[in-house]
């Protein structure tokens, strides 16, 4: 698959004049800023719904809905997921695809307010804003039609609708789909704290859930007879955590007992635990994943259980940053400036970080950070993002929509996702984004810059995936 990706031949028409650039670009922001309200709309029904994983069949229809109806066509249902999509406008190239994103974290239901406080039965929230991710993507898509409807620009905009990023499958499995295959560079941002383009290498990471089975009998009468598959999930537990003194610092192991048995007077028959192995490089995640499997079929001898399945649900690469890419990004997020926020939503902000130690010295971020001279930084999160980056130039912004300082994953993201600060980093990411298209489009040069900075950085590292060869995705996650 590297290899068959890295052959791309970059047929262009020309150079776009600085004038027709500079038109496309107020015709693009213009339709967003225009549309203001419906892409708010958007995102609080998405935010609204809270879809997991796989599950985001109103989130997905409401973003291909808005797409079609600005002259989009759109390909649904992509890779043998129902939520995943791809939508199309243009023709010929240069082809830059925009990514998108609309699922939400199970655990975090929380209402827009400056408290904690749950909604009534609803069990997810937004707490990694992909409602305002998939409702800016989506705008920046649309802002780029317009500009190619005037005749400023031409060439092919695609959006893609990646499902169930947290947990590493959607753009993975269209990946292996070859619904990337004919794009020359790819662009995407995620919600944070700042506004700043993503200089940065993400952690490899690998899901995986192991399975056991014992033999169920009386807890009491006759446990002797019975041989607990929550045992080994228990003792595997035990050894992984004595694994963590003996690996590298940047390695990190997580996971949760997904079936731990249906009562205690019955010795559990079967058990599951589901880890997610993270590294720096993937070629660690590669060496740990080998002694975590180790440690899993020693728990199943210890316990007289048999592990009956060790499965690979996402292998995620880490992110390859593109030095063209975030350059062109660094001057579309100057040229649109910072979200600016009002003293109420200053007060909102300042609201949440009560329980934050230390508290941070702002409320919210206000200002475009610079962008960083020497080489890529090392993040601590991880993204499907990644794996496209081993096969094309990507490049990445990243727009404050939440609380300065806030945790990831938590009950105030969801809270600020959810109004109007979220909201106004929402466009700024938009309004970036369809800017950087719009400079890509008119720049032969940009591109095939984006493509020699992708090799360089590329080198001779082997695409080396954890995911059996002809697995589809799964039909659901937990």
């Amino acid at each position: 698959m590297a290899k068959m990706a890295l052959i791309v031949v970059l047929v262009f028409t020309g150079l776009v004049q600085p004038s027709a650039q500079s038109g496309a670009k107020t015709t693009a922001l213009g339709w967003i800023d225009a549309n203001a309200s419906t892409l708010n709309r958007v995102n609080r029904n998405i935010w609204g719904w809270a879809e997991t994983g796989l599950e985001e069949h109103k989130s997905s229809a409401e973003l291909q809905d808005l797409l079609r109806a600005n002259g989009f066509r759109v390909e649904s249902g992509v890779a043998d997921m129902p939520t995943a999509f791809v939508a199309t406008f243009g023709s010929g190239r240069p082809v830059i695809g925009i990514l998108a994103e609309f699922d939400a974290l199970p655990g975090l239901s929380q209402d827009a307010t400056a408290e904690r406080k749950s909604r009534p039965e609803v069990m997810a929230g937004h707490g990694c804003g992909h409602s305002v991710f998939g409702t800016a993507s989506t705008a920046a898509a649309i802002g780029v039609k317009q500009a190619m409807a005037s005749g400023a620009i031409s060439g092919t905009v695609k959006l893609f609708g990646t499902p169930a990023e947290e947990t590493g499958i959607g753009k993975t499995y269209m990946l292996r789909e070859g619904l990337f295959k004919d794009v020359d560079t790819i662009l995407a941002w995620h919600a944070g704290d700042s506004t700043r383009a993503a200089w940065d290498y993400s952690k490899a990471m690998v899901s995986v859930k192991f399975k056991f089975e014992g033999l169920p009998a009386h807890a009491s009468v006759s446990p002797h007879q019975g041989r607990s598959a929550l045992d080994a999930v228990e003792l595997m537990s035990v050894g992984v955590n004595y694994m963590r003194e003996h690996v590298k610092e940047d390695t990190r192991i997580h996971y949760v007992i997904t079936n731990g048995g249906g009562q205690p007077n019955v010795v559990p028959p079967s058990a599951e635990v589901w880890y997610y192995l993270r590294a720096n490089k993937h070629t660690d995640v590669e060496e740990s994943f080998v002694w975590l499997s180790e440690i899993a079929r020693a728990a199943a001898a210890m316990s007289r259980t048999k592990l009956v399945e060790t499965r690979v649900d996402a292998d995620m690469h880490e992110v390859l940053p593109n030095r063209t890419l975030v350059e062109v990004i660094q001057r579309n997020l100057e040229l649109v400036g910072p979200p600016v926020f009002d003293d109420r939503e200053k007060a909102f902000a300042r609201a949440t970080q009560k329980d934050l130690k230390p508290a941070p010295a702002r409320a919210l971020a206000e200002v475009v950070d610079p962008l960083p001279a020497g080489p890529p930084g090392q993040g601590t999160h991880s993204t499907d993002v990644g794996d496209l980056t081993w096969f094309f130039p990507v490049g990445q912004l990243q727009a404050a929509t939440y609380t300065y300082g806030a945790p990831g994953h938590s009950w105030q993201i969801v809270a600020c996702t959810g109004m109007s600060i979220g909201e106004k980093g929402m466009m700024v990411a938009a309004k970036a984004l369809a800017g950087s298209a719009i400079d890509l489009y008119g720049s032969p040069d940009l591109i095939r810059s984006a493509r020699a900075d992708f090799e360089t950085m590329l080198g001779n590292q082997a695409y080396v995936t954890l995911v059996p060869e002809g697995q589809k995705a799964p039909k659901t996650i937990r």
